[in-house]
């Protein structure tokens, strides 16, 4: 009986070892990372309030108070971040904003992924002269204003929000499509692929069930690193007069318009410009973080 319990002993600690796999630890690394898992907090916060945000103020979004023009923080009334200039609450303003930035965000990432992880993964696989044909169309769309493209497509499809989904996904893929086919050249000879092609299998059923799942530890950490990049860039557009029309904001509607008022009304500026920098550093810093957990050299 003794003999018996300090073999099993012995074994716990093997089996515990033997049964982590690469993601498995990745995960545990990952939440080690003070900073990442900080910024996951963060993220939460601010998602759950712009989800529930009709639930955290008593104001409509788009109500206006016409005696309330422009006024500072104010508790007695609720207007915990003040008002704009048009007498609408800021702080569930900002929340709405929220909700349009975290989207376009989020769904412009995931247009750039779907494009850019199968364009790069095809063209890294096929090689030769499909290769190049397929990242010169990459080079040739790389030379083209980005600011352009998007005015271009505006004239010719007009505003929508979801445009704006589809302008910036159409841009971004062109980074990814060049990160998986760095990804798949590496790979593509590896032992693995070489048995796939002698057992007979398709290249299609190659590139999306072998190739694509062996590249995914750079592509998601380049994701979390677009995301706010594509943040930023709305807010930039958003900015210059083309991103979201009212009565819909965003946090670079905000800023924009806060930056007119900064002396006379800087809670409209301070405010949307918090939020839209702790979003940036929390996609940063679980980036850096999912970088170092996926690393195999820190193994």
């Amino acid at each position: 009986m003794i003999h018996t319990t300090a073999a099993s002993d012995a074994l716990a600690p093997m089996e515990e070892l033997e049964g982590r796999s690469l993601w498995q630890d990745a995960r545990i690394r990952l939440f080690r990372n003070k900073a990442a898992v900080a910024s996951m907090v963060v993220l939460g916060v601010i998602a759950v309030m712009a989800l529930f945000a009709p639930l955290l103020s008593p104001h409509p979004f788009d109500e206006i108070y016409w005696d309330r023009i422009q006024q500072p923080p104010d508790y007695a009334n609720a207007h915990w971040f003040g008002t704009d200039g048009n007498g609408r609450d800021m702080f569930i303003r900002i929340l709405y904003g929220a909700r349009v930035s975290l989207a376009v965000g989020l769904l412009a990432t995931t247009v750039s992924l779907v494009i850019g992880v199968t364009y790069g993964a095809v063209a890294g696989f096929v090689g030769g002269r499909t290769d190049n044909v397929m990242m010169r169309i990459v080079d040739v769309m790389y030379s083209l204003p980005f600011m352009f493209f998007v005015i271009m497509l505006m004239v010719v499809f007009g505003r929508n929000i979801f445009l704006i989904f589809v302008a910036l996904g159409a841009v971004e893929w062109l980074t990814m499509a060049r990160i998986v086919r760095g990804q798949t050249i590496s790979i593509k000879r590896k032992e693995f692929i070489e048995a796939a092609r002698a057992g007979g299998v398709s290249n299609f059923k190659i590139i999306f069930r072998h190739v694509i799942p062996n590249v995914l530890g750079p592509v998601i950490v380049y994701m979390t690193l677009t995301v706010p990049q594509v943040i930023l860039t709305e807010s930039f557009l958003s900015f210059l007069g083309l991103g979201v029309q009212e009565p819909l904001t965003s946090w670079g509607v905000l800023i924009a318009e806060g930056a007119k008022v900064m002396e006379p009304a800087p809670w409209m500026l301070i405010y949307p410009a918090i939020f839209l920098a702790l979003t940036l550093f929390a996609f940063n810093f679980i980036g850096d973080g999912l970088r170092d957990a996926l690393d195999p050299k820190d193994r």
